[in-house]
């Protein structure tokens, strides 16, 4: 579990097709090594990763076919080795973003950014190749003033459209420099993890069908003996 509040900026290494290297390389990087152990999860760039083997200014992942699938990291045209690190929430830790669980939930494409006298405004929407992901997986999930996570980092949705077809938002100086958003182009792709609250509130709301052995014990007499 990680809060999307960026620790440190890494570069990042393909080593084989599902083994990657990952080198802090910004001021936080204490943060990331500090007490760091093998088995230990950081997200990169949002995607939970777990550490195999640790380096003097890094570590080294294996990523699942899923997660090279899902996010940005396996992609071929993927356009910046610069990623977003952050360790995992310890207990009693401050939660200054929101509750991010690395889990990707698919790949979106920058549409635009533009500098305003107080913040970065930033478009995202469907790369054209994966707008059945996107909407599979994203767009019911998009809501006005929501928490989303783009590459790892928590922020606000400023708005969207009504089919999830785009968001926007607004971020602030510091966030814009100290991550990696200040890399990011037109049509770049970004990792996407939309707010867990609404998965669970979308899966209680949905019909509930009841169990093999409930549908069993409703039988003509049961009913008659309870008055139908």
């Amino acid at each position: 579990m990680f809060t999307g509040l960026v620790q440190s900026l890494g570069n990042l290494r393909l080593l084989t097709e599902d083994r990657l290297e990952v080198l802090c390389t910004s001021l936080g990087t204490e943060l990331i090594l500090t007490d760091l152990a093998i088995g230990d999860s950081v997200a990169v760039d949002g995607a939970c990763l777990t550490v195999e083997q640790i380096l003097p200014q890094g570590f080294i992942a294996t990523v699942s076919p899923e997660t090279l699938d899902r996010t940005t990291i396996g992609q071929k045209n993927r356009t910046s080795t610069i990623v977003n690190l952050e360790t995992s929430l310890r207990v009693g830790g401050k939660i200054g973003g929101h509750f991010v669980t690395g889990h990707i939930d698919g790949i979106g494409r920058l549409i635009s950014s533009k500098a305003t006298a107080t913040s970065w405004e930033l478009k995202f929407g469907a790369p054209q190749s994966l707008t059945e992901q996107w909407s599979s997986y994203l767009s019911r999930y998009l809501v006005s003033k929501g928490s989303i996570a783009v590459n790892g980092i928590s922020l606000t949705i400023a708005d969207c459209d009504p089919a999830g077809n785009w968001f926007t938002v607004a971020v602030i100086p510091h966030t814009y420099a100290e991550t990696n958003l200040s890399q990011l182009q037109p049509d770049t792709w970004v990792n996407l993890e939309a707010d867990i609250l609404g998965k669970y509130v979308e899966k209680l709301m949905l019909p509930q069908h009841p169990s093999s052995r409930q549908r069993e014990m409703i039988t003509p007499d049961f009913l008659a003996a309870n008055g139908y």
